[in-house]
Formats: C-alpha cells, structure tokens, sequence
C-alpha cells in the first residue's frame, strides 16, 4: 500500500492512454496532475476493490480487538501516529474511541473520508498542544466576538 504513486501529466493520459494506463503493470496507481483541479489517481477496478477490501477487514478488526483491549489501541497509537504524543492523556483516549468508531462506521459506508477527516483534526488539536504560545493564546477564555469568519479561498 505504500508503494510510490507514478505522477504524470493529465494531459499524457489524453494524448498516449494505451502508454499511460500501461504503466499500471509497474505501479500501484498512477497520479494525474492536472493544474486547474485535484488531481486525480488512476487505478486498475480489481486493485481498488481489493484494497477497498482489506479496509474494511482491518477497521473490522480493529474494532473487534478494542472491544476485547480497549487499551491496546492506546498504547500503540504513539507508535504508529508519534504527533499523538504531544496530546494530553485524556485526549489520547478520546481519540482512539473516535477512531475505532469512525474506522468502523467508514468501512461499513465504503468511504474513508470520515476517517480522514477525523486524523487530520486530531493532527492539528496535536500541533496546538506541541505549540505553547499557540495552545496559551488559544486556551485563554475570550469575551470578545470577533465577527464573521470569510470563507477560505477555493471553498
């Protein structure tokens, strides 16, 4: 899985197809760059539902082994995420539930956006704890409304 993605122009998929979709034989996946949008990944139908597969199988037992050691998957969580070490205590533990849940929930849905989006918030509640003047100033209690928030750019 992580094997590297070849990246190519998007524009190299419409002028050579047969080349560029033959370099599926020697990679995983074949990323499409294209400068006006996300780019997009190019897959072979099998190894995406094989791979989907094995998503579901491991949220799937993963989930079967926290009912069984609700503490396992916070012991191991620093080694296989180490930004988790720079949550307080309690923190750690809320998040393994919500993991173990939301894994769960996106392996049942066939999606795991969910999952990634719960990762990347736990990431960045990391790197405020990791930052004291950021987790300070953030922290302090505030009476102040600050308005409207402006939608980023690209939204």
């Amino acid at each position: 899985m992580s094997m590297p993605l070849e990246s190519v122009p998007f524009s190299e998929l419409l002028r050579q197809p047969v080349e560029t979709t033959e370099r599926l034989s020697r990679a995983r996946a074949v990323r499409l760059r294209r400068r006006d949008a996300a780019d997009l990944v190019l897959m072979s139908a099998d190894r995406a539902a094989a791979e989907g597969e094995v998503v579901d199988l491991t949220a799937r037992l993963l989930a079967s082994v926290v009912r069984r050691e609700p503490a396992l998957v916070r012991e191991v969580l620093p080694t296989v995420l180490p930004w988790v070490r720079f949550l307080p205590p309690q923190d750690v533990e809320q998040m393994a539930d919500e993991f173990v849940a939301t894994a769960e929930a996106a392996a049942a849905l066939g999606s795991t956006a969910a999952l990634s989006q719960l990762l990347t918030e736990w990431r960045h509640s990391a790197e405020i704890h990791a930052d004291p003047d950021l987790h300070r100033i953030l922290a302090e209690p505030s009476s102040d409304d600050f308005g409207p928030v402006t939608r980023p750019a690209g939204e």
